[in-house]
């Protein structure tokens, strides 16, 4: 089985490393040069077009790793056209569950069987070990599933039916995400602001060694005040990439109380404005696990 990996960005290009080292046979295109040749030093074969990197004799397999949004959507409609009936595409990127459902529509109507996998794990996941969560068409599934098995964490990946199924359930994912990681930020805020002088990074490597509180995100907080015991070099703007807010917009639509969610979108919009040690924890969290920009602290 041959996949065609569309983005060979940070969790583009960690895939395919993923697939490659479990036997899958992968092809890779970017419009970015310097990732295309990331790819190659990596002995992952690439296409220098979306038009070359598909086969007209034989069953694409195409696997989407862009940006949601605009980008995407360009994407979907040129695939739409490239590709023909009995073809698969998978967006494993954080596209709006919305989006998707139109996605499947368009590509529908050409034959061609549509899957929408949200992906979490991070670059590290991505390489080692990802977590999915995909919706679409089950004939689809069925083909593609060892893929998905080969290149998740144990019992990493779940169908979950219904086209948009799957990044709706990221979507829910992502905004839980926002919730944790707030909490985590404003403990280590009171930490900061009370009168004991505590050693951050013995503080999170004590946390994630039998607390209730252990956790990934607690671990990467480790690695960064190791890094930096103050966050000094980090400024605490926390960027949002949609999801949250989405789940938010869900829940209202639904008449579902999501507070926690609701008031860690909130900071991160405050942290735009204004800098707080909170977002500085949370900037560095996102760094840590997907990463995402920080803002450096001008000296």
């Amino acid at each position: 089985m041959k996949v065609r990996m569309i983005g060979l960005g940070k969790m583009g290009l960690n895939i395919s490393r993923n697939m490659l080292e479990h036997g899958i046979d992968v092809v890779g295109f970017d419009i970015d040069a310097h990732s295309r040749d990331e790819a190659k030093k990596d002995g992952i074969a690439v296409a220098e077009s979306v038009e070359a990197l598909l086969d007209g004799s034989e069953r694409n397999i195409v696997w989407s790793m862009l940006p949601a949004g605009e980008i995407t959507d360009d994407m979907m409609r040129k695939l739409a056209e490239l590709l023909k009936p009995g073809d698969i595409v998978i967006d494993g990127g954080n596209s709006n569950y919305k989006d998707s459902l139109k996605h499947y529509d368009l590509l529908k109507e050409h034959g061609i069987y549509f899957l929408d996998a949200g992906t979490s794990g991070g670059m590290s996941g991505a390489r080692y070990g990802a977590n999915y969560m995909i919706g679409g068409d089950p004939e689809a599934f069925e083909v593609v599933e060892d893929v998905f098995r080969k290149t998740a964490a144990p019992d990493g990946y779940l169908y979950t039916g219904k086209p948009g199924s799957g990044h709706y359930l990221k979507m829910v994912h992502n905004g839980i995400e926002y919730g944790m990681m707030q909490a985590i930020a404003e403990g280590f805020d009171v930490l900061e602001h009370s009168r004991y002088d505590y050693d951050n990074a013995k503080v999170a490597k004590l946390w994630n060694h039998g607390s209730v509180i252990r956790s990934w995100l607690v671990e990467l907080m480790e690695e960064a005040f190791q890094e930096d015991p103050n966050l000094e070099s980090v400024k605490g703007v926390m960027f949002s990439s949609g999801e949250g807010q989405w789940t938010i917009e869900e829940a209202l639509d639904l008449k579902v109380p999501v507070p926690v969610i609701a008031m860690a979108q909130m900071m991160r919009n405050r942290s735009l404005e204004d800098d707080t040690f909170t977002g500085k924890v949370v900037a560095s969290m996102r760094k840590g696990f997907g990463g995402h920009s920080i803002v450096k602290e001008e000296k």
